[in-house]
């Protein structure tokens, strides 16, 4: 059956002078089928594991984050109406709602970046490289769920075209292209990427008061198909409750230490997940799994996930022991359960195209980034976070690391014929 198929698609490829439609006609065959060819030779590895199958595992390992996270836009958006608060009322409203919600951006965000990859395909004469399938798969998981389609839209083609293209295209590029475009909103349109608001959606404002902003699907379509079942439907009337706020964990944190954010959220509520945050970042459990999925598989280098979790929790440390502000007091182990810490260290600083490659500048690379990036979050007041702008810092260096210990090796390993001469 299956070479039938292979025989099939095979009959109706494409000329290779028609540029477009072959450059769309690989990228589907070379996704669904594994290569042909292997290497030869005793000495070569012979193994159906490309870079597409490769890239393939990391979305397999996001699917439980995509999934929380279309429930968690819903819950958070029902939260603040002080409806359907608990985890399993108004399910259908929740996953609904933030289906509706994350599909446009899934949409978009591979619309604008798998069409930047196939014109660059087209236009050189290659085959749809592979690099897009993990940074489309990031890139609506470390988003606010309210982002503006079109500032999307267009982070995603200055990430693609200017991070990526620019230097080559898939495996020459020097920073993380899904760090890279939330980067490029957080400088060019802070306010769509910072404060109370956007993290909740579908409010026209945080305010006790404030009405809800529902859409046409939801009154004119999910409206009547869940009121002809007998289930509960969306509420155009709904007003946000009195005491509602939306801030995430870290803002609260900033603003008054561990106490303000455990006046909020308890424990329970950081490490599920059922926070506002970014849509794919909140749930640790769900980012355990797939960080566990990607060790196993070995996909991510865990000397990397490692030394990071290990330079957090040390500057944590440095940072308890001076104690200047209500932030540096937070204890260094809870770090780990606010923001997006662990997601970073998962998907993120395991980036093996921007990371260091040697084995021991794999464990400088992460342990610096984990430091960093807690300087960053518990110093800087304008950006209560630190794991984005870390990464992209230590990708600029994590060639220097690498030359430095490969240099260190080659002088160790000349001292030693010396002596031995």
């Amino acid at each position: 059956m299956k070479q039938v198929l292979i025989n099939f698609l095979k009959s109706i490829e494409p000329k290779k002078e028609q540029k477009i439609l072959h450059t769309a006609y690989d990228a589907f065959f070379t996704f669904a089928f594994t290569p042909n060819e292997t290497t030869h030779g005793g000495v070569h590895i012979r193994d159906g594991m490309d870079l597409k199958r490769t890239m393939v595992h990391v979305v397999i390992a996001l699917q439980l984050c995509y999934l929380f996270g279309t429930w968690n836009i819903g819950h958070q958006h029902f939260v603040a109406l002080g409806e359907h608060t608990g985890v399993i009322e108004g399910l259908h409203l929740k996953l609904f709602y933030g289906l509706v919600q994350l599909l446009p951006i899934w949409i978009v965000t591979h619309l604008v970046g798998l069409g930047i990859e196939f014109f660059y395909a087209a236009k050189k004469g290659h085959s749809v490289e592979e690099g897009f399938l993990v940074s489309g798969a990031l890139i609506p998981l470390i988003m606010p769920p309210d982002i503006p389609l079109w500032i999307l839209a267009i982070s995603v083609a200055f990430a693609v075209i200017i991070g990526k293209e620019a230097f080559g295209g898939t495996g020459m590029n020097i920073w993380n292209i899904a760090l890279l475009s939330r980067v490029f909103i957080f400088f060019a349109y802070p306010t769509t990427i910072s404060g109370d608001e956007v993290w909740v959606a579908g409010l026209s404002s945080t305010v006790s008061g404030s009405l809800v902003d529902y859409g046409w699907i939801h009154t004119s379509i999910f409206n009547p198909l869940f009121s002809s079942l007998g289930l509960s439907t969306y509420d155009a009337a709904a007003k946000v409750v009195d005491g509602y706020s939306g801030a995430t964990p870290l803002i609260l944190a900033y603003q008054g230490g561990w106490d303000k954010v455990t006046d909020v959220y308890t424990p329970a509520q950081m490490i599920w997940g059922t926070i506002p945050g970014s849509i794919g970042e909140t749930s640790k459990i769900f980012v355990i799994f797939g960080l566990i999925f990607l060790i196993v598989t070995k996909i991510a280098d865990w000397r990397i996930i490692l030394s990071f979790l290990i330079g957090a929790a040390s500057m944590g440390l440095i940072l308890n022991v001076w104690g200047a502000t209500p932030f540096m007091q937070v204890p260094w182990y809870n770090h780990f359960i606010m923001g997006s810490l662990l997601f970073a260290a998962a998907f993120m600083a395991t980036d093996p195209v921007t990371a260091a490659s040697t084995g021991i500048g794999k464990w400088v690379y992460g342990f610096l980034i984990g430091m960093v990036g807690i300087i960053i979050r518990v110093l800087n007041p304008a950006y209560p976070e630190g794991w984005m702008l870390a990464i992209l810092f230590m990708n600029m260096f994590s060639p220097l690391i690498d030359y430095y210990v490969l240099q260190a090796n080659m002088t160790r390993r000349a001292k030693r014929v010396l002596a031995r001469a």
